[in-house]
């Protein structure tokens, strides 16, 4: 992710935090990073959704200039026939303008397993839709002085950890105009879905066999609910993730929409999704929030 400082600045001020013996403080403040030194009074709710307000208008969405219909099947439908990256950019702008009036600002929360490429495809989101992305997990480093999760999870405690990533979820859902890929865990939690809720949450669900082969390929020492495990890379993380989804599977189901990878994959004819591109999977999730939304819409919900 890109320097915190800098998109703070650039998107919604700093999220300042004080470090103290056994909690972090903060909110959304408005002040620089840079000048930034000690904690302040938060500014009010108005204040924020002011600037929120101003931030949306300076982010304009991605206009699209070029299209790719059939009138005779979707176009999400056809991806045998857009197998190259520049025909894959096209749908993305396609799909990312149809949705963009029914979000109307709102933000976008993604969840899922550790591994399941939220924040890749977070910024493929993010730039297709005009947004701003934050990764949740980062801004509780920051917050914390630059100490990884897994020291995190070490030197204080995950109980630590889960409060401070409430903190961020809390703040990160006054504003508007955001992609925001949170922890895998952070759907535990029933006062997080209070904050993503205010917003559309979008579960990418993808199947544990290829969770695991990533996680192997890259290590355990950053994922630190696996890190402890037993035997080899790929035997441990298969089986922790195993657990663990058994015990978020209703948590994660809880999402407004759900991509998932096994569907487009059969979609597509494919026998492995890791054969899946982000920007198809990208794609997919604007598919399943444009159906939220239209369905939200035609039953008389606003948000």
């Amino acid at each position: 992710m890109e320097n915190y400082g800098a998109l703070c600045l650039h998107a919604c001020g700093g999220l300042c935090f004080e470090k103290r013996k056994t909690k972090v403080q903060g909110s959304l403040l408005l002040q620089s990073w840079p000048e930034r030194k000690g904690v302040g009074v938060a500014p009010s709710r108005d204040l924020l959704l002011k600037t929120a307000a101003c931030k949306s208008k300076a982010a304009s969405p991605i206009k699209c200039f070029c299209s790719y219909k059939d009138p005779a099947v979707p176009c999400e439908l056809k991806a045998k026939n857009f197998r190259s990256p520049d025909d894959e950019a096209l749908i993305l702008k396609d799909k990312a303008q149809e949705v963009i009036p029914y979000l109307n600002g709102n933000c976008i929360f993604l969840v899922g397993m550790m591994g399941s490429g939220k924040t890749t495809v977070g910024k493929i989101l993010s730039e297709a839709l005009g947004y701003y992305f934050f990764d949740s997990d980062k801004l509780v480093e920051e917050a914390v002085g630059g100490v990884s999760v897994a020291q995190i999870f070490k030197e204080y405690s995950e109980q630590f950890f889960r409060e401070n990533e409430t903190k961020v979820l809390k703040d990160l859902s006054t504003m508007h105009r955001l992609v925001v890929a949170t922890g895998g865990g952070a759907v535990i939690r029933p006062i997080n879905w209070k904050y993503m809720k205010r917003g559309v949450t979008v579960w990418l669900d993808v199947p544990l066999e290829a969770l695991a082969r990533r996680i192997a390929a890259v290590g355990t020492h950053s994922r630190p609910l696996l890190h402890h495990e037993p035997g080899d890379a790929y035997t441990k993380a298969f089986l922790r993730l195993s657990a663990l989804s058994e015990e978020r599977a209703d948590a994660y189901a809880n999402s407004d929409a759900t991509v998932s990878l096994e569907d487009i994959a059969y979609k597509l004819g494919l026998e492995d999704v890791s054969a899946l591109t982000p920007t198809t999977i990208a794609i997919e999730a604007l598919v399943k929030i444009n159906e939220f939304l239209s369905w939200k819409g035609g039953n008389g919900h606003v948000f």
